[in-house]
């Protein structure tokens, strides 16, 4: 699977993101956020370790520790995407979700059709960092979200009015 640059260490720890084709939500059409998660159950399985994730309607954020793997940690990413690709073609499918089948086959580049694939469910290459110090760590398990209201009733980042104290709006 390619990338900006080839990530050229078997180990360590790395912030990885990867992209629905086009920024598309499919992870969230599909409600596919378990797909991700076992996946993540595939790596722990392989002795890789999640320090961290963000998983967004058309987006994945992870930190990920890799210890001395046999393969390249681009192939695993390759892999992984690759994976979670059939299993989210599958439940569009199932959805009957055929125009947006239909986008993600129109754009399959010509080399992917060579080799025989059907959909574009991920944007081709991913990004990485390197997680060399406690700080660059830190500042991305510290992702800005209000989460944190709506778990512990605290502000973190950026004041916001609850949803549920939204008596004069009506939205349900």
């Amino acid at each position: 699977m390619p990338v900006k640059q080839s990530i050229p260490f078997n180990n360590g720890m790395f912030f990885i993101t990867f992209t629905c084709h086009s920024w598309l939500p499919l992870i969230d059409k599909v409600d596919g956020y378990d797909i991700v998660y076992k996946w993540f159950d595939h790596l722990k399985g392989k002795g890789h370790f999640i320090n961290g994730y963000v998983i967004m309607p058309n987006h994945v954020h992870a930190l990920i520790s890799f210890k001395n793997t046999y393969q390249s940690i681009n192939t695993i990413i390759g892999n992984g995407k690759r994976f979670m690709a059939y299993e989210i073609i599958d439940r569009l499918t199932n959805k009957n979700e055929m125009d947006l089948l239909k986008i993600l086959s129109e754009n399959v580049e010509k080399s992917g059709r060579a080799k025989n694939k059907l959909h574009e469910v991920w944007e081709i290459s991913f990004d990485w960092k390197e997680c060399r110090s406690p700080e660059f760590i830190i500042q991305k398990l510290h992702l800005h979200s209000s989460a944190k209201y709506y778990i512990e009733n605290k502000e973190r980042y950026y004041a916001i009015t609850n949803f549920m104290e939204m008596e004069d709006i009506n939205l349900f």
